[in-house]
């Protein structure tokens, strides 16, 4: 278990030098990483809710993985992440 924690501190320091870097660059695309990020978890909420009221057993959380995947990817992030649920319902 404490590797794991390890490889995670590690992906964690090299994601934040990156994102220093890309700082630096281009101030643009961290703003719209942080504007996907944010629409993406207004959009799981609201599309796990609508599901709820349907009768759908399929439910994405809103964890640190999730954010990245459509904070990075976009729309194709979000419809990634339903993807595979539904993938994991057959």
């Amino acid at each position: 278990m404490e590797i794991y924690y390890g490889i995670a501190a590690i992906a964690g320091i090299c994601i934040l030098v990156l994102l220093m870097g890309t700082m630096k660059q281009k101030e643009n695309w961290v703003t719209t990483f942080i504007l996907r990020s944010v629409a993406g978890v207004v959009g799981i909420c609201i599309v796990n809710t609508l599901l709820d009221s349907v009768g759908i057993s399929v439910a994405a959380g809103i964890n640190p993985v999730n954010v990245l995947t459509i904070g990075t990817l976009g729309i194709s992030g979000f419809g990634l992440v339903y993807g595979i649920l539904f993938y994991q319902l057959l």
